[in-house]
């Protein structure tokens, strides 16, 4: 191989280098820039992570309840008069049925309601909705740090497994999209 051969070859060697050292710093700029995704794929309108307050809230004993019992845990969270009107019965059931969906990762959920008045839920409703928390909250601050357009009834909020208010979702939510949110957030908060 000749000596201007040599030097060819060197100069190729080279830019090739330089290529493949500066390809991914290119290629992430474009993406930044140039490709963002026009549209969120989540269903349900994301919120400020903010720690979930729980003063004066009450279990069914009259015994304190902290949502530091919940942490490591997804919780599906309504709020709604102990008397549960049809409404109310609807988010109790889609609650139930969008942690049913989650199969073997259902356990990694749980589901609170707090009650904003002094009515006991009826034992049928209870029974019914064996597993639901449910919370006296009449007087909590939790309840005016939720964040509402109208009402805190119109909604079913997600708190994070670190204790932090994260989503919440439009009256009359579509549990089809429900469950599509939380099997994603259970699919990238999956430990090992």
């Amino acid at each position: 191989m000749s000596e201007e051969q040599r030097a060819g070859t060197s100069r190729l060697n080279l830019w090739l280098m330089a290529a493949v050292t500066l390809l991914p710093m290119v290629a992430a700029y474009a993406l930044f820039h140039f490709g963002r995704p026009g549209a969120f794929t989540n269903y349900g309108q994301l919120l400020p992570p903010a720690p979930i307050a729980d003063h004066g809230l009450r279990q069914a004993d009259s015994s304190e309840f902290k949502f530091d019992a919940l942490k490591g845990k997804w919780v599906l969270l309504m709020v709604d008069s102990g008397a549960c009107d049809a409404f109310c019965q609807r988010k109790l059931y889609q609650m139930r049925q969008v942690r049913l969906t989650q199969g073997k990762d259902m356990e990694r959920i749980e589901r609170t309601w707090l009650i904003e008045d002094d009515v006991r839920p009826s034992s049928e409703l209870a029974a019914e909705y064996e597993g639901t928390r449910m919370l006296s909250a009449r007087g909590s601050e939790t309840l005016s740090r939720l964040p509402a357009d109208r009402s805190v009834r119109d909604h079913i909020y997600i708190v994070d497994p670190l204790g932090n208010l994260m989503m919440r979702y439009p009256r009359d939510a579509d549990p089809s999209k429900m469950k599509k949110d939380l099997t994603r957030l259970l699919r990238v908060s999956a430990v090992g």
